[in-house]
């Protein structure tokens, strides 16, 4: 399988000292994978944004919808399920979100996945206020390295 060297050198990586500290891994498939965290060890990181990426295509309107609506139905790996959001077309980037954000405190935490044409994506949480004026922040976000190659996967597949 072609994340099983993703899950090998995730296991590896140990950075050391304060992050924020960079990963990178070239698949097989010509897709790459980045990811950013504060810390990582044996078993997984704490992402502050996990990204993958591949040679730029163009890409249609209707193509976009596509991988966005198939990527929602089929990152499976994080704590809430994805929903599409938003297509714009005239940008080629998709937003996919939680379905439903987990509640925390007197805000919320959300995954969003940007998708930009259909050669990257970028994954991300984020914490806003529940009601009112304010501003959402990333926020760092825990996943095992199995998780992490699931949703590299998921993120990837044709």
């Amino acid at each position: 399988m072609t994340l099983d060297t993703l899950l090998n050198n995730l296991g590896e990586w140990r950075p050391a000292g304060a992050g924020p500290h960079s990963f990178g891994h070239a698949l097989p498939t010509g897709w790459t994978v980045t990811a950013t965290a504060d810390t990582a060890d044996t078993v997984g990181a704490r992402l502050t944004d996990l990204g993958v990426g591949r040679q730029a295509k163009p890409a249609s309107a209707a193509e976009l919808t596509d991988w966005a609506v198939r990527t929602a139905e089929r990152v499976t790996g994080l704590l809430e399920p994805l929903k599409l959001i938003e297509v714009d077309a005239t940008r080629s980037e998709a937003v996919l979100r939680s379905e439903t954000p987990a509640p925390k405190g007197d805000d919320v935490q959300y995954y969003e996945v940007l998708l930009k044409g259909t050669h990257a994506a970028t994954l991300n949480r984020y914490q806003a206020p529940r009601t009112g004026p304010g501003k959402r922040r990333a926020v760092p976000f825990a996943l095992t390295h199995e998780a992490i190659a699931k949703v590299v996967g998921d993120l990837t597949a044709e």
